[in-house]
């Protein structure tokens, strides 16, 4: 049955993400997404293209204006329909909404394909707004489809291919729309390709396995505006995930209005021919897959929302550094990719181009699949619908900036500026908004920098539901270590006076950290560190407590102190106990050890499984943390 693996399957899965590319319940729906996105590039581009290079039939029509016209009108049917694909995806079988789906679009490219062979623009016009309305609907079934199908461990990887395969449509469709229209028959052979990669993926979608509707008895609301104020109030229900759907529609927002200038960027700032056009589409398109693909061994095989702020400095940095790589005089017209590229200058255009296009694919694969695995399953597609209307109205006021900005007289190397600068603005509101993503961030570059994180056991954390976790305590980054090893946020018990230390109060604070005093200095902190550790439990939360209630000074576990206890007196949750090793050493008490000889040094974290509540002792849990510390292995 789709969506039940075996631990054996999950294991290789980790290790290799491609292997999902060969089974069923992924290879053809892959297929299938990668038609359509091949073939709404291919048309887009090849209609750009058409109109910027041939002014004979098009002499009125400002291409820089098109370009952004036809970005807008590809992506106004999201506004329009968003909501109701939304209802269908989590109301229908999934399988045959995408076969209706890919149906249609065999249909719209009929359409498209008189239009080229007739030139007439309306037609070509409304064969684009029905390729929006089309992916519209695709849209929240195809994300609301991964994580139905793909395990926990597998939906980075399954995102990752998503993504890759989707830029690299991009890329093969970008380059295949320069070819064909350079040629003298290219209308032809633009009609011939999306006519027949329609109806492969409408026969990659007959082999799609059923996956069940996860709302059939929802009603479905024909009214799209009552319905997608409906949809927009669900996304806002879970903070977390709403501010993922924000940043997320930034990204489309930063592609919309970069991407939309590249045909007059390379014309009138490189001199270049519809091949350089090709060439800055595609590096932009390799980049992202790239990033995509590098999530996935990044990531550690989970969703590590730490690399989106990695990824959001790098689109600023990069983006920035192409308004000063451009050159600043105008270079000769029709100049091809290859003498391009051997141009003295150019590889600082070709190199901020693709990292631009890597840093993306960082920064928008764990935003999508926190989405997936934070969102409600009953109410994903709807919530994805939601996302998808948030990224059509973004990219719609990108479209109106970018014009209103070449109206008011602005070069397209500084609306590049302008994004890249505009990129930092947001970036710093949304992770003040939500510091989990920076804290993560912290978390992500420490085990990346400073240690080698071993990590065994990691499938015992719980994806759902609370848990007490119990650690030995070996350092001051032991709490920032954990974080990292797990997907979900933990909230650790802190000692108040280092809670309180200035500056370092303002992330303890943004990690909800609790601080917890002893009874003789501060009983009533205790007493609120009892209260808030009672309620995040019963809340669902994970709590993270070192019950030897002090760093060790000479390497031993000390004695597990009644705290635990308590806490389970009260709410009595499962116990998670969990051994670090090697941490010795930097910001530990062991001056023994040399400070830099500890950079990168492994750093071993063994988790147990699940301990019921009504087993546990203190000396019990004591011995289970010696156990798991003595049998640290070297397996990733």
């Amino acid at each position: 049955m789709a969506g039940q693996h075996s631990p054996a399957d999950g294991e290789r899965r980790r290790e290799n993400q491609f292997l999902l590319l060969f089974e069923r319940r992924f290879g053809p729906f892959f297929l299938a997404q990668l038609g359509g996105a091949f073939n709404d590039n291919v048309y887009k581009n090849a209609l750009v293209m058409l109109v910027a290079y041939n002014t004979a039939t098009y002499p009125a029509l400002e291409a820089a204006l098109l370009a952004n016209v036809a970005a807008g009108l590809f992506i106004l049917p999201f506004l329009l329909f968003s909501a109701s694909a939304g209802q269908l995806a989590d109301k229908l079988e999934k399988s045959q909404l995408i076969r209706l789906i890919k149906a249609a679009e065999i249909l719209i490219m009929l359409i498209a394909a008189a239009g080229l062979i007739s030139q007439n623009l309306a037609l070509l016009l409304v064969a684009l707004f029905l390729l929006g309305t089309q992916s519209a609907f695709f849209g929240p079934v195809k994300y609301a489809l991964l994580p139905q199908a793909l395990g926990p461990h597998e939906l980075v990887g399954g995102n990752g291919l998503v993504e890759t395969g989707t830029f690299a449509a991009i890329l093969i469709g970008t380059l295949l729309a320069g070819v064909m229209v350079s040629t003298s028959n290219g209308t032809i052979w633009v009609t011939a390709v999306i006519l027949a990669v329609a109806v492969i993926g409408f026969g990659a979608s007959l082999l799609i396995p059923r996956l069940p509707a996860v709302s059939p008895d929802l009603r479905f609301n024909w009214n799209m505006f009552t319905e997608t104020c409906a949809n927009l109030r669900v996304a806002t229900r879970d903070r977390t995930v709403f501010h993922c759907v924000l940043g997320v529609s930034w990204f489309w927002f930063y592609g919309a209005l970069f991407l939309s200038q590249l045909p007059a960027y390379s014309r009138d700032f490189l001199g270049g021919s519809e091949q350089v056009v090709t060439l800055l589409l595609a590096l932009f398109s390799v980049g992202v897959a790239a990033g995509s693909l590098l999530c996935e061994r990044l990531s550690g095989h989970k969703v590590e929302i730490g690399l989106v702020p990695f990824g959001s400095i790098g689109l600023s940095v990069f983006a920035i550094d192409l308004f000063f790589a451009t050159p600043t005089t105008m270079k000769l017209g029709g100049v091809g990719a290859w003498e391009f590229v051997t141009r003295a200058g150019s590889w600082r255009v070709v190199l901020d181009l693709f990292l631009i296009g890597m840093f993306g694919g960082f920064y928008i694969v764990p935003l999508y699949a926190q989405i997936q695995t934070r969102s409600e399953p009953s109410h994903r597609s709807r919530i994805i619908a939601a996302n998808n209307i948030f990224n059509a109205m973004f990219m719609v006021v990108a479209a109106a900036v970018a014009v209103l900005l070449l109206w008011c007289g602005a070069s397209v190397p500084q609306l590049l500026l302008f994004t890249g600068i505009l990129n930092i603005a947001v970036a710093a509101y949304i992770y003040s908004l939500v510091p989990e993503f920076l804290l993560r961030f912290v978390d992500w570059l420490l085990v990346r920098t400073v240690y080698r994180l071993r990590i065994t056991g990691i499938e015992n954390f719980p994806e759902k539901g609370p848990a007490l976790l119990v650690c030995n305590h070996q350092s001051l980054a032991d709490a920032l270590v954990i974080s990292a090893a797990c997907r979900r946020p933990i909230r650790f018990l802190m000692y108040y006076t280092i809670f309180n230390i200035p500056v370092l109060n303002f992330i303890f604070r943004s990690m909800k950290a609790i601080p917890v005093a002893p009874h003789k200095l501060a009983p009533d902190v205790l007493q609120k560190a009892y209260d808030e550790t009672a309620k995040a439990l019963s809340e669902g939360q994970f709590v993270g407590i070192f019950p030897e209630g002090g760093i060790t000074i000479d390497g031993t576990i000390g004695e597990f102190r009644a705290g635990v206890g308590r806490i389970l007196e009260r709410t009595p949750v499962p116990v998670i106990p969990m051994a670090l090793s090697g941490l010795r050493g930097l910001f530990s008490y062991n001056p023994r050890r040399k400070w830099f000889g500890r950079l990168l040094a492994p750093v071993y974290l063994n988790i147990g499984k699940p301990i019921a509540p009504n087993e546990v002792t203190a000396a019990g849990l004591r011995d289970a943390v010696i156990a798991l510390q003595h049998t640290r292995t070297d397996k990733a």
